[in-house]
Order: C-alpha cells, then sequence, then structure tokens
C-alpha cells in the first residue's frame, strides 16, 4: 500500500487551494520577460507596500536573529487602540487566513457544522472538511448573503456561520440592519466569523466590531494584505471577546506573526496617506471596470471591494488565453462560476491594457 493509503481519506480527496497565477511562474512557463506582465488575480495593492511599513521593515532586519515577541504587545495595543479594544480582544495571525484555520481548531470537531454563503471563500468549506466537520452552503441569490437563510440553517450542532463582507469573489456587502438582525439570532452555541478583508474599501462599511465590544459571540476578521499592500508577510488578525481570544490563543502555534511582519504591520496602521491613495485609485477602478463592461454589454457584479467577477463565456478559456498575452485573472470553476473570471483592480494602465486583451480574446 502507498503512503496515501495511510493518510486521512478526507484530506485525500481535497481539491487544493489554487492562489493566483505568480507573475514568475508565468514568466517561466511562457517565455515572456517578467516586467512586462501585470498580475490582476489576486486583489493585490497596484502600488505595492506602505512606505512607511517598507521603512520599518529594512530596521527590524537588523535583529532578525532574534525571536520575535510572541505575545505581539505593540502591534496588539496598536489595532486595540485603532478599534476601541483591548490588546486582549487582539489575536495575531499568519494572514487572516490562520485566524480561519484557529476557530474551526477551537470550535470543529465531526459532527460539528460550518455554514457559508455558496460563493463565499473556498477556504472556509477546505477547512471544515479539514476538520470532518459538516459544511453547509446557503444559496445567495443575487450573489449577496442571505443572512436570514444562513440564521434560519443554524441547528443544534452548527458552531461557526463565517459570513465574508465584502464577499469574495463577488464584491458584494451586507448591510448594518440585516447584520443587526441576524446577530441578535444567533444562538449561544454559534459564533459568527465577519471575514473582513476588504473593509477598508468601503465608504459607508457596517460596524460589527460593536458586538465584540459586547462580547457577543462575534469575531471580527482583518488583514494588512491588501489596502497596506503586505500580502506578501502574511499578517492579519481578528478581533473577539475576550474569552473566544482566550481559546484562539490556546491553538495558535508560537511566533505565528513574525518580527518583520509585526514591525511592517505597525508601521502600516500610521500610513494613512498610502491607504487613501489606494481606496482613491480602487474607487477610480471600479467605477471604469463598471462603465466599460456595461458598453460591452457583459454581466458583472457590481463590486464594493478591490476586483470585479464578470461573466466572460468560459472562464478557463478567456484565463488561458489572457495568460499568453501576460495578463493574469482568475478563473472561478472552483467557485462554481466556470463562465466567469475575477479582475482585481490595478493602475489606471493596467486596467485598460487588461480590457485590451479580454477584448482580443472575446473577439476571437
Amino acid at each position: 500500500m502507498s503512503i496515501q493509503g495511510y493518510a486521512n481519506q478526507f484530506v485525500c480527496d481535497l481539491v487544493a487551494y489554487e492562489p493566483g497565477k505568480p507573475v514568475e511562474e508565468t514568466a517561466r512557463e511562457l517565455g515572456l520577460d517578467p516586467s512586462q506582465i501585470i498580475k490582476l488575480a489576486s486583489n493585490e495593492n497596484p502600488f505595492g507596500p506602505s512606505p512607511l511599513a517598507k521603512e520599518a521593515m529594512t530596521k527590524a532586519l537588523d535583529e532578525a536573529h532574534i525571536y520575535p515577541d510572541g505575545g505581539a504587545w505593540k502591534l496588539r495595543n496598536a489595532i486595540a487602540e485603532k478599534y476601541g479594544v483591548e490588546m486582549g480582544n487582539v489575536v495575531l495571525g499568519n494572514g487572516s487566513n490562520e485566524i480561519i484555520e484557529l476557530m474551526c481548531h477551537c470550535f470543529l470537531r465531526p459532527g460539528a457544522a460550518l455554514i457559508a454563503a455558496e460563493h463565499a471563500f473556498v477556504v472556509y468549506k477546505l477547512m471544515a472538511t479539514l476538520f470532518g466537520a459538516d459544511y453547509v452552503e446557503v444559496p445567495d441569490p443575487e450573489f449577496v448573503h442571505d443572512l436570514e437563510a444562513m440564521a434560519d440553517a443554524i441547528t443544534p450542532e452548527t458552531r461557526l456561520v463565517f459570513v465574508a463582507n465584502p464577499n469574495n469573489p463577488t464584491g458584494t456587502l451586507v448591510g448594518q440592519e440585516a447584520i443587526d438582525r441576524f446577530v441578535e439570532r444567533l444562538p449561544e452555541h454559534v459564533v459568527a466569523v465577519f471575514d473582513e478583508a476588504y473593509h477598508e474599501f468601503l465608504s459607508d462599511a457596517p460596524d460589527t466590531v460593536k458586538y465584540v465590544r459586547e462580547g457577543r459571540n462575534v469575531v471580527v476578521m482583518r488583514t494588512f494584505s491588501k489596502a497596506q499592500g503586505l500580502a506578501a508577510l502574511r499578517i492579519g488578525f481578528g478581533l473577539a471577546p475576550k474569552a473566544i481570544a482566550d481559546v484562539l490563543h490556546k491553538a495558535r502555534q508560537p511566533f505565528n506573526a513574525n518580527a518583520i511582519a509585526q514591525a511592517g504591520a505597525l508601521a502600516a496602521i500610521e500610513d494613512e496617506a498610502h491607504v487613501r491613495k489606494t481606496v482613491e485609485n480602487n474607487e477610480a477602478g471600479l467605477a471604469y471596470y463598471h462603465e466599460e463592461f456595461t458598453k460591452r454589454g457583459l454581466q458583472y457584479v457590481p463590486s464594493v471591494a478591490n476586483f470585479v467577477l464578470v461573466e466572460v463565456g468560459d472562464g478557463d478559456r478567456v484565463f488561458a488565453e489572457m495568460l499568453k498575452k501576460g495578463v493574469i485573472v482568475r478563473a472561478m470553476r472552483s467557485y462554481k462560476l466556470p463562465g466567469w473570471v475575477r479582475i482585481s483592480v490595478g493602475t489606471p494602465e493596467q486596467n485598460r491594457r487588461c480590457l485590451v486583451v479580454l477584448d482580443e480574446i472575446l473577439a476571437g
């Protein structure tokens, strides 16, 4: 018997998460000049990292031989001050993805259930499966979370409900009133997790942190990967009532937030100018894509995040053909949307080039 025969079958049967195709890999495979490739597949910041963060990280390299502060006292205090909570409410993760995993470590087991929307972030399903829990998908009409239906789906076995807001890959948002009604319906054995990776791009963001301050069974996840441009550092955080945060800390690995990432994130909190520049560019880019897709008669989902989901007929083909021309987008078959691609907002020049290439492919 091969070694796979001794591995957990439910792990072997999983389809691994597939990230956006890297620029260097694309260049190697297709013989392209890396400098001529644009990547609009992973919702990254087209302006790069916060300049203040770059400076702080460079200084932090001088002490790269020393283990990081395992409790991340400075960064957790800075986050707590920014969001009006206590340091004990803040849990750092190796990207906010680790907070997802920590929640599953702490609350899922065989027989338990995790609820999410039908077109939500695929990692939720992956994590539920890894922990032997049931994964319950609730339809999302018009690609928007139906929180009433998600609350209706809660059973005595439910432990977690994930709400991505704005949602990836649809870019849609659930408003404050719907969230308030949903939280009021939560039974005491269920934790609601609001995944808010794109929070900074919102002009009128719902307030979910208030539930943490109230001690509700609510966890709010944020990240430094998007607006602050620190995706390579893998640094994110969860805001949670202290009782939940204490449990999460028991499950996390020691030193899960490295010192360079802590230094970069701490400086990025203060770099409001970089975030403002990023958000303004994103607003213009979304408007541009929405207008141009409308002109072309392409169906798309109006987005409030930093990407747009657009129907192109055959997402895999369009992805592959655009890749050959040095433009990387994201095919959506893994989200049960084989006719769609997701396009991140880049610089104005990148956005224009993306549409030129898309037009060429669709015309062919």
